[in-house]
């Protein structure tokens, strides 16, 4: 950011005042070169993609961008790596909506490739994935870079409790302003640099770093719990408790489903009991942990 004397003595000014709030444009970290050997220093990895659609199954990659960054135990961001960003030409011309959105054209990304061993190189050191809305973006990383099928996940948006800290929403956007910056949305690098900053903020109720609250709740297992067979009447009651339809893709039942945490599991079939069945249940029961979760597999 330019060093303005006068505009930060008039920010200061107003923002003495409860009349007004002030936005600053974000000033992404300054890579910090590696740190010595720790064990309870842990390597992270921030990530953004940008695509040719919504499908990963018919969508394609037309950006990558990774921020890696060291922690410690605690979730305090510690440090920074330079980041990775590249763009890839798909085998389609990119919808016009998408350029729209992204700012990316097919003049951008011709003759653009992304290399798998640059990718597994730089991932391969992270103990954890982090992406906003990590069930959009592991299923198109995974479906073309077979190192991220192996490391576990975390999302920015579900991990952390938003809004038992008093947030409204967890658009990034949104996000971004309620901690008092704003940044060039839309470019998968913007985003990554944007978002590992709200992560390394102290939470105004619990006061813990983001980063802490998503990695404890990355790491607790979730049950899924299937309603099979469940009686066809039943379907508002279930979809009034919280449960989700599957139509019986990638090998799951076609069933309803809940997920839970382990303490909610006896109270939950006492609920199918009484309330679904009428008779003790036999469900199936799935325990998911950060290595499937966000993916197809969880």
């Amino acid at each position: 950011m330019e060093d303005r004397p006068e505009l930060a003595a008039a920010a200061a000014l107003l923002e003495g005042s409860e009349d007004y709030r002030i936005l600053r444009r974000l000033v992404p970290r300054e890579p910090t070169g590696t740190l010595p050997p720790d064990e309870r220093i842990k390597t992270g990895l921030f990530l953004d993609v940008e695509t040719t659609g919504l499908d990963p199954d018919r969508d394609e990659i037309i950006e990558l961008a990774m921020v890696r960054f060291s922690f410690s135990t605690e979730g305090e961001v510690l440090a920074t790596d330079p980041p990775f960003s590249r763009l890839r030409q798909p085998s389609k011309p990119i919808p016009a909506e998408i350029t729209r959105l992204t700012g990316i054209t097919d003049e951008m990304v011709a003759g653009k490739v992304i290399d798998a061993v640059e990718v597994e190189n730089f991932v391969e050191p992270a103990v954890i994935v982090i992406a906003h809305n990590a069930g959009f973006d592991r299923r198109f990383v995974e479906r073309a870079f077979p190192i991220f099928v192996v490391k576990a996940w975390g999302c920015s948006i579900s991990d952390v409790p938003w809004r038992e800290e008093g947030f409204e929403g967890s658009r990034l956007a949104y996000l971004a302003m309620r901690h008092g910056f704003f940044f060039d949305g839309h470019r998968a690098t913007d985003d990554c640099h944007a978002a590992l900053e709200i992560l390394a903020r102290d939470l105004p109720v619990s006061g813990e770093p983001a980063l802490k609250r998503l990695l404890d709740n990355a790491r607790k297992p979730t049950l899924r719990l299937w309603a099979v067979g469940s009686p066809f009447e039943t379907k508002d009651i279930l979809k009034a408790r919280g449960y989700r339809w599957n139509a019986g893709e990638n090998g799951n039942p076609k069933s309803w489903y809940i997920d839970l945490s382990e303490d909610g599991l006896e109270a939950e079939q006492a609920f199918l009991k009484d309330e679904v069945f009428h008779r003790d249940p036999d469900p199936r029961i799935d325990r998911i942990t950060a290595f499937d979760r966000y993916s197809n597999r969880g």
